[in-house]
């Protein structure tokens, strides 16, 4: 049984761009970015709970990073995954309290969340 997931790392073809859901839409702060020249990429460690989300942009067209994004489409991936996780997570909240105890705002959050991933 897994017990802990320290980190998942995300290909994607622009850092600013992944912003958008990872740090603006799902609010993971960003707890740092950096550029990785040996590995050919930019890299941004997002906060998820106990566990990162790693981001990553490549910088050189010969990068492993950048050859898997061209053949894996990397972020579009990602986002079909994060879309479907997003929605998993409104579910459970919405099974969890199903009569909207948890207050009128929470129940709007959910609904603007599932609205952006549709």
């Amino acid at each position: 049984m897994i017990s802990k997931i320290h980190h998942v790392g995300i290909v994607v073809e622009k850092l600013d761009h992944a912003y958008t859901f990872w740090r603006d839409t799902l609010g993971l702060p960003l707890l740092r970015e950096a550029e990785i020249p040996d590995q050919g990429v930019r890299a941004a460690l997002l906060a998820a709970g106990d566990s990162e989300v790693e981001l990553l942009e490549p910088i050189r067209s010969d990068s492993g990073v950048a050859r898997f994004l061209a053949s894996e489409g990397g972020y579009e991936t990602a986002m079909d995954a994060a879309k479907q996780m997003t929605d998993l997570a409104l579910m459970s909240l919405r099974a969890a309290d199903p009569q909207g105890e948890a207050g009128e705002a929470l129940s709007e959050l959910a609904d603007k969340l599932l609205q952006r991933n549709q």
